[in-house]
């Protein structure tokens, strides 16, 4: 009874809005009955929350009466229809009484659709009555809010770019800070404050330190999946750069093979995704079990999740037979729905694995041709390397090619220096020559364009800019091209990159000429001297007297 007459008290008090600009006391409202408050119009003021007028919205996030949790199962599934932050409101009206883990759901979902990058793709959703209603009973139950529900708002209030110094936020923060001392948050908890604190103070957060310490002292053979996975995505999120935490991260590997075979889409990628960025290259163990369990998941993945676990294939060089076989029952079925860089990944996977695949290149030849003005230039550029690498040419290889040319017609500004090279040096690992295109890359400006870019001019650029030069001299005798010597760097290069390529250019010079003199009987075959596997191959031509 004393509990209930203490919440009476709390419910009847006035409500008293704090901003910037002064405090202010409003009438009590007598005709709140039950356990739902009502409560006025909330007003952001530098994403603060602040009172005013009357509204409608009437939330109940007490602890006492809390939805049952087929309702609340019912209310995450009807969030996650809602394609538009309007529908997550009207979704909220329509519901009289909310348990504060259902409106921070409610918060997530609407920056799920909100937010682009660093910032919300519309900032006026904030000033909607529904959200300020609910930001404001936040704040109010901030004390009475579970663990739960508690960090998940505060999580929810950082990725709708909330001020960090607004009440609701400062509110949040204390009393997860009071909560965190007394050492009652759970793994899973304590992972979410972290995220949350990450956002707000960054990787030098003095409360994030804390998380950290207090997840070391748990033992990672006891967790449950979904902490196991929530540690690895707090580790991925810069905290566990730099080889910090390295036997906290070796103690989750053993525990994860254990735990591989109960893994669904989202873990499996999730994990895979934690391990590249971490870097985590003795974990080959884990690698293989994570591929042995997508195998099962392929068909089920979302373009995302496939696009993360492919990338990390590819950066630990592990490819499984089962997966390969899977993956070419996929991507025919895929190629032309699927979200560009997924696409694009799957050509690069099998490239870089070196698995010709005709069911897998096919399907992708077919869906660029389809779909080429989906593609940026970076994955046109990609996926043509993934040809040229293995040398393929599918059967639509004109449509192909034809598509290819007229990317380069209409957005050749577009491409950056290392993109078109690579594009270009992939069109003739396959037999194709663009000469209409080779004046950028044979402009003296070009080497320094790579620098401005970043990009390293090392022995695989100079090769494939000689490789460039080569065929195009021995191929197209017609087209006439001098190639830039390493002089004109503004960087000056080592002495042997600078002797590597001005030998080279003086003996395929010699070569080239020898070879377009020479009578037919005497001419032989030539290979080209470095391809992108980086192997290096002898031209040979027998020269008479």
């Amino acid at each position: 009874m004393q509990i209930w007459d203490d919440f009476v008290l709390w419910l009847h008090r006035p409500l008293v809005a704090i901003k910037k600009h002064g405090c202010r006391s409003q009438k009590q409202d007598c005709s709140v009955r039950s356990l739902t408050t009502v409560i006025k119009e909330a007003s952001f003021f530098s994403n603060s929350v602040g009172l005013h007028k009357d509204s409608v919205p009437r939330f109940c996030l007490t602890q006492l009466h809390r939805p049952s949790a087929a309702d609340e199962l019912s209310f995450q599934q009807r969030l996650e229809t809602c394609t538009s932050s309007r529908q997550v409101f009207r979704l909220l009206r329509s519901v009289e009484i909310l348990s504060d883990t259902m409106a921070a759901a409610a918060l997530h979902s609407v920056a799920d659709l909100e937010q682009e990058g660093t910032a919300l793709r519309d900032p006026t959703v904030l000033e909607d009555d529904t959200i300020r209603a609910l930001c404001f009973q936040l704040e109010q139950d901030s004390e009475r809010l579970t663990d739960a529900g508690l960090v998940s708002a505060l999580l929810a209030c950082t990725r709708l770019c909330l001020d960090p110094w607004s009440t609701l936020m400062v509110q949040l923060k204390s009393e997860s800070q009071t909560r965190l001392d007394r050492g009652q948050f759970t793994v899973g908890q304590l992972c979410t404050l972290g995220q949350a604190m990450l956002a707000v103070e960054g990787p030098g957060s003095g409360m994030l330190e804390q998380v950290m310490v207090q997840i070391q002292k748990q033992e990672p053979a006891q967790w449950g999946l979904p902490d196991l996975v929530a540690v690895y995505r707090l580790l991925q999120s810069s905290v566990g750069e730099d080889g910090k935490y390295r036997d906290l991260l070796n103690a989750m590997h053993t525990h994860a093979v254990t735990v591989t075979s109960r893994m669904d889409p989202a873990a499996v990628s999730g994990v895979l995704n934690a391990l590249v960025t971490l870097n985590q290259m003795q974990a080959m163990p884990l690698v293989i079990s994570l591929c042995k369990q997508a195998v099962r998941h392929v068909h089920n993945f979302t373009d995302e999740e496939l696009t993360c676990v492919l990338g990390a294939l590819m950066h630990f060089g592990h490819s499984d037979h089962y997966f390969v076989k899977a993956m070419e029952k996929l991507v025919p079925t895929m190629a032309f729905t699927s979200h560009p860089e997924t696409v694009t990944k799957v050509a690069q996977f099998f490239g870089h694995r070196n698995i010709l695949s005709f069911a897998v290149f096919d399907a992708v030849a077919e869906s660029f041709v389809y779909r080429a003005s989906d593609y940026s230039t970076s994955q046109v550029a990609r996926q043509i390397m993934a040809f040229g690498k293995l040398g393929y040419l599918p059967p639509n290889e004109s449509q192909l090619f034809r598509k290819i040319e007229a990317i380069l017609h209409s957005s050749y500004s577009q491409f950056q220096p290392g993109t078109l090279l690579n594009l270009l040096h992939a069109c003739i690992l396959v037999e194709r020559f663009p000469v209409n295109f080779l004046s950028k890359v044979f402009s003296s400006y070009f080497p320094q364009q790579l620098q401005y870019q970043n990009e390293v001019i090392d022995r695989g650029v100079l090769a494939q800019l000689t490789q460039l030069y080569m065929t195009v001299k021995l191929e197209c005798p017609f087209y006439e091209v001098k190639l830039t010597t390493c002089l004109g760097l503004e960087t000056p290069m080592t002495c042997d990159l600078n002797r590597l390529a001005s030998v080279d250019l003086i003996i395929f010079n010699i070569l080239a000429q020898k070879w377009h003199d020479m009578d037919k009987n005497h001419k032989s075959f030539f290979v080209l001297t470095r391809d992108l596997t980086g192997k290096t191959c002898d031209l040979v031509t027998p020269l008479d007297s």
